[in-house]
């Protein structure tokens, strides 16, 4: 008996291992669902010792369909792109695109290899000045090369990220105040209905100018191009989450509420305690559409006002006219797509961290 107890004694350790594998991939399932990698559970599962049978269903669902779909469209696209002639040439097929992605990048890699050299050489002078005590003479100069499509990137995130904070500072505080208070409700939501249809093509004008009598000396780090399109997203997107957070604050449970005033909660705990944990999944479901909102509308306010970014990039590539121009501006195009689903996912991530449910 006792031989028997301890021939089972591995096995059980190795089953409670393995339980407890699974569970930690069950748990970080959500998360890999969240960030859009949910095809990775199965796989996960399989390695840790899962029947593949069982796996290759959910791997099928998760991974083989969207591919499948995926090449189709790749498949078509390749087909029918050489059959359109523009005056540019036959529309760029995947093999064409990949190609300018990859010139775009080395482009990228080049202009950085000349920044380098130019702040190697401008050490090397100030070294030889200071030593030979001409401190006079030592200057610091910011490298001025052309903008590449990486940095283009960035511009385009860092105004969007900018313009959403804007929209979300100003929007959450008048949606908890809006579904706190009818009366106050009442005074901005003709103002909502008016606005919040306008398009970013209205608004520009009127942020350009308004921008430029009020903000004549910029700072270095927010010039005014990068503030206009901010405001304009601004503009755009904080409606969504204004409408949400109100329709989540209002939508609190009455008896919670009731609670709050028989313990004379003051109204700031009433907020933080109750109502903001209450209304948490509407409010990010509202931000992640005003983050959407907000990245489309970013790239029509730079490709219009001209402003940095990748709106500019496809302007200019437009107007540029080379026959390589069009499937840079498909680069764009599938960069644009690419990082709104991964800014859509980071919201979603965030969604599912700070509330108990992400299932909006």
């Amino acid at each position: 008996m006792a031989n028997a107890d301890s021939a089972g004694t591995p096995d059980l350790a190795r089953a409670a291992r393995k339980a407890k594998l699974f569970t930690w991939i069950n748990k970080a399932g959500g998360w890999l669902d969240a960030l859009g990698f949910s095809w990775l559970v199965p796989l996960l599962k399989i390695a840790a010792g899962d029947s593949p049978k069982e796996q290759m269903s959910e791997l099928k669902r998760v991974l083989v369909i969207p591919l499948l779909g995926i090449f189709a469209f790749l498949a078509l696209w390749a087909f029918f792109a050489p059959q359109v002639q523009t005056s540019l040439g036959a529309v760029p097929g995947p093999a064409q695109v990949w190609e300018q992605t990859i010139n775009l990048w080395n482009d990228h890699v080049r202009e950085r290899e000349k920044a380098a050299a130019f702040y190697e050489r401008q050490d090397k002078r100030n070294a030889k000045y200071e030593a030979e005590g001409k401190t006079d003479k030592i200057k610091h100069r910011t490298y001025t090369g052309k903008p590449t499509y990486i940095d283009q990137i960035g511009t385009s995130l860092k105004t969007v990220g900018l313009g959403f904070l804007i929209a979300t500072v100003i929007a959450v505080p008048l949606g908890i105040a809006s579904g706190l208070s009818r009366s106050f409700n009442g005074a901005i939501n003709p103002l909502i209905q008016i606005f919040k249809p306008v398009s970013p093509l209205a608004w520009l004008p009127i942020v350009t100018m308004i921008v430029s009598a009020t903000y004549a000396d910029p700072y270095s780090w927010l010039s005014k191009s990068l503030l206009v399109s901010a405001v304009t997203v601004t503009l755009c997107s904080m409606w969504p989450t204004l409408i949400n957070t109100a329709l989540g604050v209002a939508s609190v449970d009455k008896d919670l509420m009731n609670v709050g005033r028989v313990l004379q909660l003051p109204t700031w705990k009433t907020v933080t305690k109750l109502v903001l944990p209450s209304s948490l999944p509407l409010i990010f479901t509202g931000l992640r559409l005003s983050l959407g909102v907000g990245w489309m509308v970013l790239i029509a306010a730079e490709m219009l006002a001209q402003n940095p970014g990748l709106g500019k990039f496809v302007w200019d590539e437009f107007q540029n006219g080379s026959s390589q121009s069009l499937a840079k501006i498909m680069v764009a195009v599938l960069t644009i797509g690419v990082i709104g689903f991964a800014l859509d996912r980071l919201m979603f991530a965030l969604q599912r961290a700070f509330t108990f449910s992400a299932n909006r």
